[in-house]
């Protein structure tokens, strides 16, 4: 791999992470309407499968069952993240149904987010915090890769793959 070509795999999953934690907690501390937005949907998945999702050790069946947890069973989260780091694990990704776009872009790569911090089920005041940890694989959104990013809400990076646990 070219050096240039490294330094922009490291930037641009550098920049797609850093997005992504601001916008996803901010979604779980108050907009939870949205969480089924940053996963990918099943049908732009190979076989049609749908994203893996476990929750403190419980799988969860799709993105909507995610959000719909999120809405109306878990009292509302105040997430803080203290730290998260990232890392490219396959630099010439591929989604099913998009063509590849030049390696130089960045674009084609599937990115490895490890998060952890504090969360707070409910009365931040009154809650005590727990810490947690949580892993990411973001892939490039397919609608995003069409061209279709310039439309509103359409995220450039998905959640393929996504474990949550709080820390002991």
């Amino acid at each position: 791999m070219e050096d240039q070509e490294h330094v922009t795999l490291i930037k641009v999953s550098t920049n797609a992470s850093q997005y992504f934690v601001d916008s996803y907690y901010a979604a779980l501390n108050g907009r939870q309407n949205i969480i089924a937005s940053f996963y990918m949907p099943p049908a732009s998945m190979p076989g049609g499968s749908l994203p893996s999702i476990s929750f403190n050790g419980t799988q969860i069946p799709t993105a909507v069952a995610m959000q719909t947890m999120f809405e109306q069973q878990i009292p509302q989260p105040h997430y803080e993240v203290q730290c998260y780091d990232c890392h490219v694990v396959n630099p010439n990704y591929i989604s099913e149904g998009t063509q590849a776009r030049p390696a130089k872009t960045g674009k084609n790569i599937t990115i490895l987010v490890a998060v952890s911090g504090y969360v707070k089920y409910g009365n931040p005041k009154e809650a005590q915090p727990r810490a947690f940890s949580e892993s990411f694989l973001l892939v490039p959104n397919p609608a995003a890769a069409a061209g279709q990013q310039r439309m509103k809400n359409v995220k450039e990076w998905l959640i393929q793959t996504q474990t949550f646990r709080i820390v002991v």
